[in-house]
This record gives structure tokens, sequence and C-alpha cells, in this order.
């Protein structure tokens, strides 16, 4: 066999390395080491499921038939539901049957219609920073992906001119994420407007990632592209219940839109799924339909831990801007640390404040410049937190002991 055959396959030859590796090992033997670590580099919700969607788990669990095989587009009543919500939260109506499917989480669905709609060399463009699913769902399924700047204003709107006047092949789909992740960026009205007329003009399907549609701390509720008119006609929205009802281990997200990308989509899982467990699916109906004070209370604990967290960090010298939405904070690396990149700045932040933060270059490489802090512990853990990283800057050293020599750690969720 040829030293090609016998080394990585193709797909996985397109893969670079796990950017989080170096500090999800670094923080595995931190902790195998007894150290107490904050660990803010997962967006892994912490609080439980609200009681109610237990309960009516557990209540549906009890039933024998529920155990068989589900259905893959996701059971009416669930479907059903979703249409709801959009109904109640953007004022758009869906029909259940052709404009909705259930995913097992957004990023399966964003990766299932990447590759139901891709062929090889297709150009695809894509923000950057962006999820990492955002790209690579598209690479894994064989296309070329062209970044474009990831804020929702006239630089985004410029690149995608530029964009479809300079790349061969024309590009065939475009990715919006808002509220965002890594950066926290919210898109208003407006701007879907201007991105719904761009792609409609040039024939661009949009796939938009709204996981974060509920996670906002200011008066107004981000909006979905699919409010603006026309939007049906070249866009689908991914959303998700890992967030809004802190249900990230349950594996329930939607896609909706555009019929003839549902259909695709819809065609692909009936492939490779059977959908989620039918309980997980008849709870995931009852957090969407039932009561909805539970949301309220999840965005007013996400907004009381920005505070705690950015204003301790803005006291302690770390000048990081307040995110209006998302549970993130997309912090710029110190001046004095900025030569070190983001990955070695996150070690350096591990070893000497033990607190640990995802590097902003594994969301690609415009973010090399940053750092995701997630709001993902409790207000005392995140006061130490600011107390250990106060120590840190205070304390000027620039350099990490035992930074090098890591074991690379699995793959973990962002």
């Amino acid at each position: 066999m040829s030293s090609e055959s016998t080394g990585e396959f193709h797909r996985i030859r397109r893969l670079p390395p796990y950017v989080f590796a170096e500090v999800n090992s670094a923080k595995a033997k931190a902790r195998t080491a007894g150290e107490d670590i904050i660990d803010l580099g997962m967006g892994n919700p912490d609080s439980p499921t609200p009681r109610h969607i237990v309960d009516k788990l557990i209540e549906t669990v009890q039933d024998p038939r529920s155990h068989r095989y589900s259905v893959s587009a996701g059971i009416p009543g669930l479907r059903r539901a979703l249409a709801t919500y959009y109904q109640r939260r953007f004022d758009v109506g869906l029909d259940p049957d052709t404009e909705v499917v259930a995913t097992l989480g957004s990023k399966e669905g964003l990766a299932n219609l990447a590759s139901a709609i891709t062929s090889p060399g297709d150009t695809i463009l894509v923000p950057n920073p962006s999820y990492p699913i955002h790209q690579f769902g598209f690479i894994i399924a064989g296309a070329a992906v062209r970044s474009i700047p990831a804020t929702p204003d006239d630089d985004m709107l410029r690149a995608l001119d530029r964009a479809v006047r300079h790349s061969v092949p024309k590009p065939t789909a475009l990715i919006v994420n808002f509220p965002s992740n890594p950066t926290a960026y919210l898109a208003d009205l407006d701007f879907y407007r201007e991105i719904v007329a761009f792609a409609r003009r040039h024939e661009i399907w949009v796939m938009s990632d709204l996981a974060y549609a509920e996670i906002y701390f200011n008066d107004k509720p981000p909006p979905s592209i699919l409010q603006v008119p026309g939007a049906k006609d070249i866009a689908v929205e991914f959303t998700s219940l890992s967030k809004t009802y802190s249900m990230p281990g349950w594996r329930m997200g939607f896609a909706a839109g555009n019929d003839r990308l549902i259909r695709a989509l819809t065609r692909m899982k009936s492939y490779l799924d059977y959908g989620a467990f039918t309980p997980i699916q008849v709870a995931a109906a009852t957090a969407l339909t039932g009561p909805q004070e539970c949301v309220a209370e999840m965005r007013a604990l996400y907004k009381d831990r920005r505070d705690v967290l950015i204003k301790g960090l803005v006291a302690a010298g770390w000048d990081i801007p307040s995110p209006d939405g998302s549970m993130f904070a997309w912090a710029p690396i110190p001046p004095r640390y900025a030569s070190l990149g983001s990955v070695e700045f996150s070690k350096l932040l591990l070893a000497r404040a033990k607190v640990a933060v995802a590097p902003g270059l594994g969301f690609g490489e415009h973010g090399d410049t940053h750092v995701r802090i997630a709001l993902v512990e409790n207000n005392h853990r995140l006061r130490q937190a600011v107390r250990n990283i106060r120590g840190f800057l205070h304390a000027g050293s620039n350099v990490a002991e035992d930074a090098d020599s890591q074991v690379s750690a699995p793959q973990g969720a962002l």
C-alpha cells in the first residue's frame, strides 16, 4: 500500500488538528493533580432542566409503547409545537408537515443538510470566526469554504458582494448565526432583510443558526430571518432546546423554513436515524408549549452572571465588551499577552489562574486574537475566577509552567 493509503482517510485529512485538545489536556492533567479548575471553556449549561419537562419525560417513558423506534422527522405533536413556538415568538407561520423537521440537536441538522445539498467543489460562505460545524459540516461534504466577516454590518455585506463576483464556482450557500457563537454579536431585522434580498438575487441558500434566540439581555428579542417576507424562498433556520431549556444532553433541535431544504434534510435523516427517543420528543413538545417562566428565569440567570463576570474583569484590568446576547463573552486577549495567540494564552490562564477558557483559534483563524468565556458557573465560582485572573494579571507573568508535552484529549462539545 502507498504511504498515502496507510495514512488518514480523505475526509479526515480535511479536518485540522483539534485546537481545543491542548487546553482540554492541560485541564485534565491539572484536575488529576487535585487542582481546582474553574471551567468556563465549554458552552455546557449547568442549570437543571425545568421540572415540568423532566416530569413529562418520566411519565412518557413509563409507557412501554414509547420504547420502540420513533420518527426520524419528529413526531407530529413535536413539529406542531415548534410551529406554535414560531407563531408565538416571531409571528411566523410554518406548516409542520412540510416546513419543520426535528433534529438531534442543531449541530446534527446543520451537518446533515450540508451533506444533502453540497457537491464536491461547491463554494460556501461562512463567517470567521464561527461555530466549527458551520464550516466543517460543508468541508466534510467536499465543499470549499470562503470566509466572510462575522459582524452583522456593511463589512459582511460588502464581503458577500465580493464573493459573488470573484468566487469560482459561484457560492451556493451562506451561513448566518445571530446571536452568534462565539462572538455574541446580534443582528436586527433590517440586516436580515439585506441578507434575504442578496440571497434571492443571487440564488444562494441561507442557513441561519438561531440556537441562542432566547438568551438576550436588552428589551429587543433577537429576530428570526424567517420574519422577512420571501425568506422561506431561500432560507432554513436551526433552533435548539439545549440552551433555552437547559437540555443540552437531550439532543433536541429543529430545522424550519424552505420546504425544499426541509425535504432534503428529512430524506437524508431517514437513512441515518430513527429520531430521538420518543419520551424525549414528547417532553420537548411540553417544553415548547408549556409554562415559559423558566425561559425568563434562565435569561435572568445568564444576565446576572454576565454582569458579575464582566464588571469583575474590567475592574481587574481586562477590558471585555459586555455581550447583549448568548451565553458567552468574546474577550480580546490583553495587549501584554497578544503575541502569544489564543491557544498559548488559554494555557497560560489555566496554569496561572486555574481558569479554563476556549481559545478563539478554534473558531477560525480570525478568532486567534480572542478567547471565549462561557457563563456556565454560578456567581460564587465566577467571582473566584475573577479573583484568580486579577492575581494573574497583576503578577504579569507571560510564561506558563509545564505548558508543553500535553497529551491530546477527546473532542468535546463547544
